[in-house]
């Protein structure tokens, strides 16, 4: 495996992610929006964006791990989400409140101390210490695209509903990270499985994968091919979501 190369395909994609999600806000943000409620239960417009800023300061926080320390897969990685989850979203409201006065600048802020952060944790892909384990460097900024991408639908069908159209609330997810995260999110279900299947959507699969739809078989199969006319989409009820 290619480590390197992962690494910059995984900062490629969170550098344009964070600048579509970056002008989404400065376009698209005002009071009245953040104050709405997200489409995730309990959690306002304010808290998503604020939330997007903790996970990129989560990148921020990384330093390098001792030799010898084994890494998490992503897949590992991502299943410490849950046990998380309340004090995740009480951390989002509690930053929602201290950035009401600036709230796009205060994610700007964090953005950018984050990407110049990684920049100096190489050469290479280094086993890195992050809040939630050891991680190599490669897969710690995948989950950081992740989130964003994620966290950019979250906040697409948010303001389309808080506004009760499509109208003036543009999509903030770019295309290319999406790919990057909808074949991640792949590759972890078939690490445990060992199916052979490919992407057809890559945005119900994200949301499939991230929990953000009701898991339907049929949905699945719209989201997923078997590489094999002769295979079919397994139910993958009992691995999902990832996060």
């Amino acid at each position: 495996m290619d480590t390197d190369a992962d690494l910059t395909t995984a900062s490629t994609a969170l550098r344009t992610q964070w600048d579509a999600l970056r002008t989404w806000a400065h376009d698209v943000g005002d009071p009245a929006l953040a104050a709405a409620p997200s489409v995730l239960d309990g959690w306002t417009v304010a808290a998503l964006w604020a939330h997007v800023g903790r996970a990129m300061e989560a990148l921020t926080a990384c330093t390098p791990a001792p030799a010898g320390v084994v890494p998490l897969t992503l897949g590992e990685y991502l299943a410490t989400y849950a046990a998380g989850a309340a004090d995740t979203a009480e951390a989002a409201r509690r930053l929602a409140a201290e950035h009401v006065s600036d709230p796009v600048g205060a994610v700007e802020r964090s953005a950018t101390a984050a990407l110049a952060h990684l920049g100096t944790l190489g050469p290479g892909d280094p086993v890195v210490q992050a809040r939630r384990g050891p991680v190599r460097l490669s897969t710690m900024t995948l989950t950081r695209v992740v989130e964003l991408v994620v966290h950019a639908d979250d906040l697409l069908r948010s303001g389309r509903r808080a506004r009760g159209t499509s109208a003036g609330v543009p999509d903030p997810v770019d295309p290319r990270a999406l790919a990057v995260v909808a074949d991640a999110l792949l590759t972890v279900v078939q690490a445990r499985g060992g199916w052979d299947l490919e992407v057809a959507d890559a945005r119900t699969w994200v949301r499939i994968a991230a929990g953000r739809i009701p898991y339907d078989v049929d949905v699945l199969a719209d989201a997923l091919h078997a590489r094999y006319t002769s295979d079919a989409v397994p139910d993958l009820g009992r691995l999902l979501p990832l996060l």
